[in-house]
């Protein structure tokens, strides 16, 4: 065991940065959520801590809340100096009480690895769904076809795109202004589907070595079973069979039976790819 007088917890600054930079790269046990943004572009925010041991930094929790309300494990690394459960359970008493104790919010893991999901169940995280994989390898290119409203997204529209992001998905799953931009700056393809100066769908994909990915997807809910969520991915990949880039890929949650079938029925298949989903509800009393 660790002598907790020798643990120094702190919130993290802007000159940890390097340091925790070498635990991120260098260390095994690393926690990292999927996500446009480093785990070092969080450094500044409130709910983001650092473990010292004699002044050497050990380990590192950050989930800032973004959407507001939800606040996403970002992070959690710790050095082989210190065991996990040991650097958790210090991390998480103080991101327990402050995230989902006193300000009411909702804490969630997307997790990648097995290590850190038996920690998650251990702290009281249970589990909500799964995110499973599937991709398109692009054997010929689909034919063209004409999209009313169809074009390329532009910095302009990304509050528009954040509020259509924001009525289509529940609070977990939503995006806020600035994660939009983010992806947006990142995009392979980015469009919308605009109906009388209205944007009522739009889609957010990168690019990689093996293809692309379709990072994004939402249509108004009520042209939801209109064809239009169809029309962009189509649209996605016929961009990819011109560029060579013949393996499209997307994450859906397992029990999103309208997603599925709209991905299977453009010839999507399951990769058996899944990644559990472990969330921490607020507690019911008052604090």
């Amino acid at each position: 065991m660790v002598s907790v007088s020798k643990i120094n917890l702190r919130q993290a600054v802007l000159n940890d940065q390097s340091r925790l930079s070498n635990l991120i790269y260098f260390e095994s046990h690393v926690h990292r959520h999927l996500d446009w943004r480093s785990p070092l572009d969080w450094l500044g925010a409130q709910e983001y801590w650092v473990l010292e041991q004699d002044g050497k930094l050990s380990a590192a929790l950050a989930c800032p809340s973004d959407p507001p309300g939800i606040a996403w494990i970002r992070l959690f690394v710790h050095d082989r100096s210190i065991a996990a459960w040991d650097a958790w359970s210090v991390l998480w008493q103080v991101a327990h009480q402050q995230v989902v104790f006193s300000n009411r919010q909702l804490a969630a893991a997307i997790t990648l690895q097995s290590w850190f999901g038996a920690i998650l169940q251990e702290s009281g995280f249970a589990l909500e769904q799964r995110i499973v994989v599937l991709e398109h390898n692009l054997a010929v290119e689909p034919p063209p076809e004409s999209i009313p409203g169809l074009r390329p997204m532009t910095t302009t529209d990304l509050a528009e795109v954040t509020a259509l992001d924001a009525a289509s998905f529940k609070p977990i799953w939503q995006n806020s202004q600035t994660s939009l931009q983010m992806a947006y700056a990142q995009a392979g393809l980015a469009t919308v589907i605009e109906e009388k100066g209205r944007l009522v769908g739009y889609q957010i994909s990168t690019s990689n070595p093996f293809g692309m990915h379709l990072a994004r997807l939402a249509v108004a809910p009520e042209r939801q079973g209109d064809g239009l969520g169809k029309a962009l991915v189509r649209h996605l990949l016929r961009h990819a069979a011109r560029n060579g880039l013949g393996r499209v890929t997307v994450n859906t949650q397992s029990d999103n039976q309208p997603s599925l079938s709209l991905y299977q029925g453009l010839d999507f298949c399951l990769t058996g790819e899944e990644y559990p989903v472990y969330v921490h509800h607020p507690l019911q009393e008052d604090p």
